[in-house]
């Protein structure tokens, strides 16, 4: 039996250089970074003292929340309820403050992952009030806050989904592997529609432990926009980031009888785990899961690995870029003169962390969409063992007739997602 096949027919994005996906897209075409100087982390000691934060969103919230909702949202879950309900209008549905829909879509659900969401409520009132024998004082919300599931519960109760609606949870792969999840759930059958990807809160208590394991970017303070520096020889870490990512994963069939418009075809998707072995730990991955993992979506895709014109890469400024490429070229069988194009998101808007998926894969449907590459910026240094793909590296934005694109994630605890991407043509 022939399993349908699947289209994104909408998004939705937080961004630290934009929110919205007009103003996102211009962000990336003027490869305009969202990374900014953090005077709260440097008060608390931060070795690293720039972040990207979305702006704005304290008002714009009240544009799509009652306040009471908002009393029940803690900064992860703004922002997913935020692109969500983007996501929810820009694939044809309805959505009004104060008029939600009236009725249960038993055809839709939301697979919403985040990595460590909840984490600013636990700090800033749990912990605290706990220890001050003020239990009381918490409020009868605080648990809605905490939960792991709180991101994609609010969500169905927002939109009054009927599907599943869960949230996962794999480190720096949590958005990538929530969109794979989706695809596989519409695909079997269980649902129409999935509104997936992923969300992260604003917060140093989230930040606080990569700092301590010093990982973060150290030395560009003062220069907030060059700290992010995926692929290059200078790289000192990752950028802590957050923020939102979602996309309406819906079967061909349900996009073409309402007349939705359809901005790309999911081709495959994989995800496996190196198991912490040959290399593998809970902080670094094993080659070889990286190179079967891309292996496996390739030959689900029904394409060649040379059909790939652009790989979104994970390439978060730390050691493990050098690496993550060398997999690459591995798993793709190819000379490094043949190399794929390649671009970092991350280099506009730090790591994004559960919700970095999420985000690079709406970056990566408005470029194969929209016929055009973003230059991965700070990068201008490139690291003396990416030499040899030197010409693949984009670092500036540029017109492109790519029409297939490979989305790749890899996250603490060995962990690895992967997606292949067709542009639409009617």
């Amino acid at each position: 039996m022939n399993k349908p096949r699947v289209v994104i027919t909408g998004m939705g994005v937080v961004a630290a250089n934009a929110s919205g996906l007009k103003d996102f897209g211009e962000a990336l075409r003027e490869t305009r970074s969202g990374i900014r100087f953090q005077p709260k982390l440097k008060e608390l000691g931060f070795a690293c003292q720039v972040g990207g934060i979305p702006v704005g969103i304290e008002e714009r919230k009240k544009e799509y929340f009652s306040s009471d909702a908002l009393l029940a949202m803690n900064s992860s879950m703004v922002y997913a309820g935020i692109a969500a309900v983007d996501c929810w209008r820009d694939a044809g549905f309805s959505y009004e403050l104060g008029t939600p829909p009236a009725n249960v879509d038993w055809d839709t659900g939301a697979v919403i992952g985040t990595g460590i969401g909840g984490i600013d409520t636990v700090g800033e009132i749990v912990i605290p009030r706990v220890n001050e024998g003020q239990v009381r004082r918490m409020g009868s919300l605080t648990v809605e806050q905490t939960m792991a599931s709180s991101v994609s519960a609010s969500v169905g109760g927002t939109l009054g989904l009927g599907g599943q609606v869960t949230t996962n949870s794999s480190a720096c792969t949590t958005g990538t592997e929530a969109v794979v999840s989706a695809f596989n759930y519409v695909r079997e059958g269980h649902a129409k529609r999935m509104i997936a990807g992923g969300t992260e809160g604003s917060s140093h208590y989230i930040w606080a432990g990569f700092d301590a394991m010093r990982v973060l970017a150290r030395g560009f303070n003062d220069r907030p926009e060059q700290a992010s520096r995926p692929m290059s020889a200078s790289a000192t870490g990752f950028v802590p980031s957050s923020g939102a990512g979602v996309l309406m994963v819906e079967t061909l069939d349900s996009a073409l009888r309402r007349g939705a418009k359809i901005y790309a075809e999911i081709l495959s998707g994989a995800l496996n785990c190196g198991g912490q072995r040959t290399g593998g730990s809970m902080t670094a991955p094993n080659p070889e899961g990286v190179v079967r993992c891309i292996r496996q979506a390739i030959a689900s895709s029904g394409i060649q690995p040379q059909d790939i014109g652009l790989i979104n890469g994970h390439l978060t400024a730390t050691m493990a870029d050098p690496l993550e490429i060398h997999n690459w070229v591995r798993a793709l069988e190819c000379k490094a003169e043949n190399f794929p194009l390649i671009n970092s998101t991350k280099s506009l808007i730090g790591h994004g962390l559960g919700a970095a998926g999420g985000i690079e894969l709406v970056a990566s449907v408005l470029q194969l969409q929209q016929g055009f590459i973003h230059g991965s910026v700070n990068c201008e240094d490139l690291h003396p063992k990416l030499e040899t793909i030197a010409k693949s590296v984009v670092h500036a934005t540029r017109a492109s007739d790519v029409r297939i694109l490979a989305k790749a994630s890899f996250g603490f605890g060995d962990v690895n997602g992967c997606l292949i991407l067709k542009y639409w043509q009617n």
